[in-house]
């Protein structure tokens, strides 16, 4: 009687050294273990925690940086330093940036979204390449040369998050150093971050109020022209000596898959791209709306759950279901917020605490790729040795 031949590993391919990148990575080697072969494709040698960018131009701690290819070693992967050029999902082929062609069994599409200029008379605020010109917009305002700043939200697709912490840590180094300066958030939200829900939006609105920084809701801003924030009609709708603008983010737009007008991947409840069957995408690169790292774990973990159970796995995959989780920096005390998207599920409660909401109280809230980076960051090492990700949940 013949020896029966071990089947070969599932062979997967992850474009993108991000969260959903990476969280679909270590989902994958704890699932699966030696049942997929996976391969991270990314153009960076190093992860890092972008959302922390905030926090650099007011010299508090920049953002870690993690050797792509000792994440990899840590999880049983191999790290392939190019871009993903071209997808063909009817032969199981991919072309790097590099051009050179790779398969797969399962392909994970995790590349994000391209951060573009909203307004031209605006400085744009895209995260740690814009940080010493903010640093030095901080300069003047300690100095006395700057009275007024706005920060815009532009219509369309993009994370309204990050300026509501540029302007509550700039209204704390103005009130620590006793100066005068006006501050306003222009936005085209209903209310300040009013994704997370009436009682936190309500919550977010009265530290913005403590703070003095001025709220301009329903603004859909349409040009930035020497300090005059206009919207769609033509209204002047705020004057100011400083203006900061938000990025507008398009999709990757990767040829050989299906895209929406603006570059955007179509995906189902499990991450598979429209019109393929081994294509998987996750992350800002996706059609969702809501752009975020959090979310972008979230959808990381239910593909990683079907590519395990694809690759023999026996978990039971579950399907996209967001609940936005979010850490507002606000220079003293962070504030934690949660709300459960519309028809997701979880905790339905919207929510704004002073305690953290998940664990660890990280910036994003990775179920897998947190905990590993926070041993990490101790110094302990390796991944984490239990079998599943930690609580996600309040503790």
């Amino acid at each position: 009687m013949t020896e029966q031949q071990p089947s070969a590993p599932h062979r997967v391919v992850i474009a993108g050294g991000g969260v959903a990148g990476l969280e679909a990575l270590i989902a994958l080697h704890r699932l699966a273990g030696d049942r997929v072969s996976t391969t991270l494709l990314a153009p960076t040698p190093e992860y890092l925690v972008r959302a922390l960018s905030v926090q650099d131009p007011f010299a508090r701690p920049t953002p870690r940086r993690y050797p792509l290819e000792r994440i990899c070693a840590d999880h049983d992967a191999e790290f392939v330093q190019d871009g993903l050029a071209a997808v063909d999902p009817e032969r199981n082929r991919l072309t790097t940036a590099q051009g050179t062609e790779m398969g797969f069994d399962s392909l994970l599409v995790a590349i994000g979204a391209r951060a573009q200029e909203a307004f031209p008379g605006a400085r744009t605020f895209r995260g740690l390449q814009d940080a010493e010109a903010m640093h030095g917009l901080l300069q003047d305002v300690e100095g006395g040369y700057t009275k007024s700043i706005a920060f815009v939200v532009p219509p369309g697709v993009t994370w309204a998050l990050p300026v509501y912490e540029l302007a509550l840590m700039t209204a704390e180094r103005t009130y620590s150093l006793n100066l005068e300066v006006q501050l306003t958030i222009v936005t085209p939200e209903d209310e300040p971050l009013a994704i997370f829900g009436r009682s936190a939006s309500e919550a977010v609105a009265r530290v913005l109020a403590d703070a003095g920084i001025t709220v301009v809701p329903n603004a859909h801003v349409r040009q930035v022209d020497h300090g005059e924030v206009i919207a769609a009609p033509g209204d002047v709708l705020v004057r100011a000596e400083r203006v900061i603008a938000l990025p507008r983010l398009e999709g990757p737009g990767v040829r050989g898959l299906r895209a929406d007008t603006h570059g955007f991947l179509p995906v189902d409840d499990r991450g598979h791209v429209t019109g393929t069957d081994d294509v998987f995408a996750a992350g800002d690169g996706t059609t969702f709306a809501i752009k975020q790292g959090g979310i972008a774990a979230q959808q990381a973990d239910a593909v990683a759950g079907t590519i395990a159970g694809r690759a023999g796995a026996e978990v039971t995959a579950q399907p996209f279901r967001p609940v936005l989780q979010a850490k507002l920096l606000t220079g003293s005390q962070a504030k934690y917020l949660r709300q459960a998207v519309a028809g997701g599920g979880g905790d339905s409660a919207s929510t704004l605490s002073d305690q953290t909401l998940w664990w660890p109280p990280t910036k994003v809230a990775a179920p897998y790729l947190s905990p590993y980076l926070e041993q990490l960051d101790m110094g302990t090492g390796a991944a984490p040795s239990s079998s599943g990700p930690m609580s996600s949940c309040s503790r």
